[in-house]
């Protein structure tokens, strides 16, 4: 008998191959999407280059979608999929029902035609398909580090260019409070079964101080393709051991982000 496999440790995984402030975030997902089963044939909506999928899950997910060709190209060298679209997801270029279940991490709230999206999404799913995602909450900028300090200064303008620039930069749309995705999720189709918010407070600084802390990733990936030129223990032991507190697997109610598991109605069981 085989003795069991052990967990695996999401943040060491990640931290090999992304600056840390991107880590912690995808660790503490993928920690989350253990606790799923996604029946085939999935559809990875926003799929990016692939990386989070090939760590999250032991199976290669049926479909990755995304709009971008360079980070499809990418994705298809990760082997996490059996199949890679480029199109808009406002647009899918699926019949109806084609999926027993379909997931996008991290990608909603990036997109400004939402509800055309979740629409489609809906359309593509069959009936009692899970559909489960994560996307950032209003926490994502009020609890940023750089504004309170400068409202403790009393440069509240300045403060309030900076979050807007913040916004702007990591290109969120919608960091929006779980009333308004439930709102736009039953107009769309869904029925949003939970959700739980996590990532605190001062995970959220660690992240935006990452984005300044990070800078020096960005020669050395734009040369070689790669974040991280040594993703050895010696190299990385330092910076986990500093930032493994940031990436709690845990529902926090003051957390950035919120998890949600909705599911279109219809026939179908509970995972």
């Amino acid at each position: 008998m085989m003795p069991p496999s052990a967990p695996k440790d999401f943040l060491r995984l990640h931290l090999r191959d992304l600056p840390y402030f991107r880590a912690i975030l995808r660790a503490v997902e993928a920690h989350f999407y253990q606790e799923f089963t996604l029946p085939a044939p999935t559809l990875d909506l926003g799929c990016g280059d692939g990386h989070f999928a090939t760590l999250a899950f032991d199976r290669q997910l049926d479909v990755g979608l995304d709009p971008w060709g360079p980070p499809i190209h990418e994705a298809k060298g990760r082997g996490g999929y059996r199949s890679l679209v480029q199109a808009d997801a406002g647009q899918m270029p699926f019949p109806s029902a084609s999926f027993a279940s379909g997931l996008s991490n991290s990608v909603l709230e990036h997109i400004p035609h939402i509800d055309l999206v979740l629409s489609e999404t809906c359309r593509v799913l069959q009936p009692g398909a899970l559909f489960i995602f994560c996307v950032p909450n209003p926490r994502y900028l009020t609890e940023l580090d750089i504004p309170a300090r400068l409202k403790r200064l009393g440069l509240k303008s300045l403060a309030q260019a900076y979050t807007g620039w913040f916004k702007r930069m990591s290109r969120v749309h919608h960091a929006d409070d779980p009333d308004v995705w439930q709102e736009r999720l039953e107009r769309a189709g869904f029925r949003l079964e939970r959700w739980w918010h996590y990532f605190s407070p001062q995970a959220m600084r660690a992240l935006e101080w990452g984005h300044y802390f990070g800078a020096p990733t960005l020669l050395p990936h734009k040369l070689t393709g790669r974040w991280i030129l040594a993703p050895y223990r010696w190299n990385l032991a330092l910076t986990e051991r500093l930032v493994r507190r940031y990436s709690v697997p845990e529902p926090d109610p003051q957390g950035a982000f919120t998890f949600y598991v909705a599911r279109k109605p219809g026939a179908g069981r509970e995972p």
